[in-house]
């Protein structure tokens, strides 16, 4: 699997597992993409302990990703990365997939 987590965005994940609690040992951080958003798909993150049997799944940083088949054909070779800034706060996809993403950073277009 080519996805890229930052350190940065390692690391406000473990800071959110240690705020609810969650076993880093059991608990992953699933990548998606669904249908919708401003631009056709949008990015989905979520923490679960639960894996699919076909979700494809690497360690980075020391947190345990997952990403099901058919979010890989678009998240392969993406960025995940966080940002703290004046403007806001969250996670960005840095996505070389999409031929356009919209102004919020949520969706995009392949």
């Amino acid at each position: 699997m080519s996805i890229i987590l930052t350190e940065r965005a390692a690391q406000e994940v473990k800071t959110i597992l240690g705020q609810q609690n969650l076993p880093a040992d059991k608990t992953y951080l699933r990548l998606g993409v669904k249908g919708g958003g401003c631009s056709g798909f949008s990015y989905s993150l979520d923490l679960t302990e639960s894996k699919g049997e076909h979700d494809e799944e690497i360690e980075l940083h020391g947190i345990k990703c997952i990403v099901d088949p058919k979010s890989y054909l678009y998240l392969n070779g993406v960025t995940l990365d966080f940002r703290d800034e004046v403007m806001g706060r969250g996670f960005v996809f840095n996505n070389p997939n999409a031929s356009h993403t919209c102004g919020c950073g949520s969706s995009f277009t392949a």
